[in-house]
């Protein structure tokens, strides 16, 4: 994505911000359409951001878990994204274990599909509502130095908020362990450190990650206890960074691994409440800005929509190295 048009979307998410504030949150504008949330993989935030967005907006929503789906009996993806088109739903929620799959689904589909994650590859409602976070306390993201600090390996949502953050002009520093950093990550536009203190120093955003044990085929640090000593998120530690730096995690989170509770509950500098607040206007905004009113009638013949059916930023179709 272009950076007036992230630009646009983030100033079309402060009206979602107010609507959810509001005593009456209920909007009617998708009323009678069908939204289907399918998560092939577990997820708290994201699944309720979308359906509680969703619902807000009157739509039927749908969830559909892998665990008690027919992909346990031996499903392909793609017979399972025909069984969904089947069901005529205007709207589909993808979050998946491998790279790729939202496109995949995308590609079978009449109706659009949204990117909750998928792989190492993308997670773009993240990175959004990230940025949303950053701009309602900065005022401006342009010129600030945003520090990523984790497991950057195997993480989409440090892929996509490289993407992001670089494109509105902030300086991105990827932080952590050799072994949890891609090779030529200077090539996304950050800049690589492998050292917390100094990678941490003067920043005005500390972006924690967790370490994502499910995705690791090895051992990539010699221990919890070892990893939070060196690169572990504390009081100490954070001094470092500009006094009215933002603590940031997309969650969920292992406290005393990556950040130390203390710091993670700190109503001063954590923003982490709030960015689960954002997330559900940013899933209000997809909804409202994707093409989905159409009049019913014979089936529709199959059509991209190109800034919103594999939304991501790195190209309109989503597949990893694109």
């Amino acid at each position: 994505m272009q950076p007036h048009e992230i630009s646009y979307l983030l100033d079309e998410a402060e009206h979602w911000v107010a609507v959810n504030r509001q005593a009456a949150k209920h909007d009617d504008r998708l009323a009678g359409l069908t939204q289907i949330n399918a998560f092939f993989e577990n997820s708290t935030r994201t699944l309720l951001s979308f359906e509680i967005a969703g619902k807000r907006l009157g739509a039927d929503v749908v969830n559909m878990h892998a665990a008690q789906s027919s992909v346990k009996k031996g499903e392909t993806l793609i017979d399972t994204a025909i069984t969904l088109n089947a069901m005529r739903s205007d709207v589909i929620v993808i979050r998946h274990g491998s790279s790729g799959a939202v496109a995949l689904i995308a590609d079978k589909v009449d109706c659009p599909v949204l990117n909750a994650g998928d792989g190492r590859h993308e997670h773009p409602t993240q990175a959004l509502l990230d940025a949303l976070t950053i701009r309602r306390h900065k005022g401006s993201i342009a010129g600030l130095t945003v520090a990523i600090c984790g497991d950057v390996l195997h993480s989409r949502v440090a892929r996509s908020n490289i993407l992001a953050l670089t494109a509105l002009a902030a300086e991105v520093r990827v932080v952590g362990p050799a072994t949890l950093i891609p090779d030529a990550i200077e090539a996304m536009g950050a800049a690589r450190f492998t050292d917390m203190d100094e990678g941490i120093s003067g920043a005005d955003v500390v972006m924690m990650l967790r370490l994502q044990n499910e995705r690791m085929d090895g051992a990539f640090v010699p221990s919890p206890r070892e990893y939070h000593a060196l690169y572990g998120l504390t009081y100490e530690r954070l001094k470092r960074a500009k006094p009215d730096a933002l603590v940031m995690h997309p969650g969920p989170m292992n406290r005393g691994v990556e950040i130390a509770s203390n710091v993670a509950d700190d109503v001063n500098r954590s923003v982490i409440a709030e960015q689960v607040e954002m997330g559900v206007a940013v899933g209000g905004l997809q909804h409202e800005r994707r093409p989905y009113h159409r009049k019913r009638g014979p089936r529709r013949s199959r059509q991209r929509h190109p800034d919103w059916q594999s939304f991501c930023f790195q190209g309109p179709d989503c597949r990893e190295g694109s």
